[in-house]
Parts: structure tokens; sequence; C-alpha cells
């Protein structure tokens, strides 16, 4: 048996993980430019780290939190939501 072909991550309604992946969703879909270039990042790092999803997760977290401070979450939200997904062992 192989390693899965999807990662399910699910979050409790209104949680802050919650908010950080639909203000994520809503930046993507307004903005096509980071749109693009998050997939092209994204295809980079499954490259480079295929059986390891917690660097694959950390080598998109710069990104992410560039985008959520444009869309406008709050900097301690998006100060935390880049410490937990930086944090590899």
């Amino acid at each position: 048996m192989g390693l899965p072909t999807h990662n399910l991550y699910v979050c409790v309604e209104g949680c802050a993980s919650l908010r950080n992946h639909l203000a994520l969703r809503d930046y993507l879909r307004s903005h096509p430019d980071a749109t693009r270039a998050y997939g092209g990042l994204k295809k980079q790092l499954a490259e480079t780290f295929p059986n390891d999803i917690d660097r694959y997760v950390a080598g998109k977290a710069e990104m992410i939190a560039g985008f959520l401070t444009a869309a406008g979450m709050p900097p301690d939200e998006v100060a935390a939501i880049l410490q937990i997904n930086t944090d590899v062992a």
C-alpha cells in the first residue's frame, strides 16, 4: 500500500484555521496572478518534497502569510499561522 494521494483537512466552524482557509480562498479567487504564483510554488514544493508534507507546508507559509496580510487578516492571526506552519521537526 502506497502513500495517500490526498490530504484531508477538517476545521471546526468559526475557528481561526477556517478563517485562514476562507480568506486565502477568497484572495486567490480575486487575484489571478497570485493564484498562478501559488500554483507554481505548490508544484515546485511537491517535486522537491514528494514524501514530506511538513516541509511542503512550511515552503508555502511565507507566501500564504503575504496573501493573508494583503487580504486584511489581523497581524497576530497571520503570525500564528506562520508559526504553526513553519514549525518543522
